[in-house]
């Protein structure tokens, strides 16, 4: 998906807390200095801590949690709610970007919380080993994607959190708290959303690298969507339709993994859709040279899962983003329900994607419980519209129980956020007796969460 940020006005529902990387000195915990200007990457949005600290030991950042009333950490920014937000501290994770151990015998890398999925996947890759997925931008955190259960595409393929074996945190007393796959709290302290404490390592597992393939076919019908819903999405490692659902499916992206080094025979008819002739951007008017290499061109997988390329800049203007999950079986009845919406829909969008992800076993995971179909809206800067729309959406996906993306915009509250996750109380009671003192509380977890 286009990756684009969005204004400032996003606030009057949720706030927003998707920013670019910031240059200012670090401030620790014996210094002071005016707080920076951190904006989002479109740079209307500006997050609203008092003081900004920037530490790059563990032992920094227990005493700065220690000491504190109110305290958050953020990563790349990424976030479209003010998931991250605070109105005292904010603590970067951006110090911790180290790979600390890679465990061969294992098939396990530990890594800092703040390092990017593109520059740990590049660092694997010359080990030779890959990650089982990412996102379609490889420019996002492994802490905040893990926290927030950011995903990638794949039937097979669960989300970014699901390959975490391990993780350290520090609590808000100070006291580092080590949980490994099997541990009690462990499937509750994953997908954490930031409540539990301050996330300083993870541990994820790998396997040997691999090489995939990515095609292109634009406009398949709505008819064959629905009717082959399951075995387009079986069709690849990775599938993800992207529509703007004024007609038909304008895009889909196939990208295929190879069994052996030899590349596969390019899928030349796709149902009723046309193969492109071109490298191509989700939205077609754009320029592709952002986009990872497609026209059935082998590459590493690194290359070819992410959308985007890590050494470009994957934004040019701003946007807004939304994102729904519904059980795969509803998924093409959903897409009939949102086509049915187009008159109100196509205006504010920019371009929206639709994937799959497989089920986990996280408490506060969007996949938690069976496999999900993700419906993701990236629309145009027209807040008043996108915010008229959202409840409406919502009350007409309401039947299918669908599960809103914690980082991005919706008008949910925590009320029916409850009835959605089995384990949501049980989240609560986790934080509480992580968080006694209520020091990673914010606006978002007291509203969305905690109610």
């Amino acid at each position: 998906m286009h990756k684009r940020h969005f204004l400032k006005t996003t606030s009057l529902l949720l706030g927003g807390s998707a920013i670019i990387p910031y240059a200012c000195k670090p401030v620790t915990s014996n210094q002071t200095a005016p707080p920076p200007v951190i904006k989002n990457w479109a740079g209307n949005l500006t997050f609203s801590a008092r003081e900004y600290h920037r530490p790059t030991s563990i032992e920094d950042v227990q005493a700065l949690v220690s000491k504190s009333k109110k305290i958050k950490s953020f990563g790349t920014r990424h976030s479209f709610s003010n998931i991250a937000d605070c109105d005292n501290e904010i603590i970067s994770s951006d110090g911790f970007h180290e790979v600390i151990e890679l465990d061969k015998d294992n098939l396990r890398v530990t890594v800092g919380a703040g390092i990017r999925y593109g520059e740990l996947a590049i660092y694997l890759e010359n080990e030779g080993y890959a990650l089982h997925n990412l996102a379609s931008l490889p420019h996002i955190s492994v802490a905040g994607a893990c926290a927030t259960a950011t995903h990638g595409s794949g039937d097979q393929n669960g989300n970014l959190a699901s390959i975490v074996k391990g993780l350290e945190l520090i609590k808000g007393d100070g006291e580092i708290v080590k949980l490994t796959a099997g541990d009690p709290d462990f499937n509750g302290a994953v997908v954490n959303l930031g409540a539990l404490g301050m996330v300083t390592r993870i541990t994820l597992a790998i396997q040997p690298t691999f090489q995939v393939q990515q095609e292109i076919f634009e406009h398949l019908s709505l008819d064959q969507a629905t009717k082959n819903f399951d075995a387009i999405f079986g069709s690849g490692y990775s599938v993800s339709f992207f529509t703007d659902y004024a007609e038909d499916i304008n895009q889909v992206w196939i990208k295929r993994r190879l069994p052996s080094a030899q590349a596969l025979e390019p899928l030349n008819e796709f149902y009723d859709a046309v193969a492109a002739t071109r490298n191509m951007h989700p939205i077609a008017a754009n320029s592709a040279v952002n986009c990872t290499e497609q026209m059935a061109v082998p590459g590493p997988w690194h290359e070819r899962l992410p959308h985007f390329k890590l050494d470009f800049t994957p934004s040019n203007g701003e946007e807004l983003q939304t994102e729904y999950f519904v059980d795969r079986a509803d998924a093409p009845e959903v897409l009939n329900i949102i086509q049915a919406m187009h008159e109100r829909i196509t205006p504010l969008l920019f371009i929206a994607e639709i994937r799959s992800i497989q089920s986990d076993d996280f408490w506060m995971s969007t996949a938690q419980g069976g496999d999900k179909i993700a419906f993701h809206f990236t629309w145009k800067p027209e807040w008043e519209g996108v915010k008229a729309l959202l409840p409406d959406l919502e009350k007409a996906l309401e039947p299918f129980n669908m599960r809103p993306h914690w980082a991005k915009l919706y008008a949910m509250e925590s009320e029916r956020m409850q009835s959605l996750y089995p384990k949501f109380n049980d989240f609560k009671s986790l934080a509480e007796k992580y968080d006694p003192e209520q020091k990673f509380r914010n606006a978002y977890l007291s509203r969305r969460v905690f109610g």
